[in-house]
């Protein structure tokens, strides 16, 4: 009996070990203007906040997304996150969590329609850590 129960437990560790290994890795840091070299790939995107856009509507139990250009603001943007004001105080508190702040935002890289824009879309806003100026 302990040696089926030895096995099992050996079996349980040996098939969950890959998922430890693939969490502790840490996702590369690229620059805004380097994203669109790295689409379909997750990675941390840094730059600074320069724009920012908030529609009329939102997403029901999301709030409303709200768009922000990193280091290049349109017509020709390098980088965008999308991210929702859902929080207490909504869009305008996380515009002004981040407006004209350097931040790093983590995710998979997508790419808009023609012109492609990369962008990630960050539906948790852990996703997104402000800097500090220096980095």
């Amino acid at each position: 009996m302990t040696n089926m129960k030895t096995l099992i437990v050996m079996m349980c560790m040996t098939g969950l070990s890959p998922l430890a290994f693939a969490q502790s890795a840490t996702p590369p840091r690229i620059a805004a203007s380097e994203a669109k070299k790295h689409a379909g790939e997750t990675v941390t995107v840094c730059g600074k906040v320069v724009d920012t856009k908030i529609p009329k509507y939102g997403l029901a139990g999301r709030g409303k997304p709200i768009t922000f250009d990193l280091d290049q603001p349109e017509p020709k943007p390098v980088f965008f996150f999308v991210a929702f004001g859902s929080h207490e105080g909504g869009p305008k508190e996380a515009v002004a969590a981040y407006q004209g702040k350097r931040v790093c935002v983590t995710g998979k890289i997508e790419t808009t329609a023609e012109p492609a824009v990369p962008f990630i879309m960050a539906a948790d806003r852990s996703q997104i850590k402000p800097q500090a100026e220096g980095k």
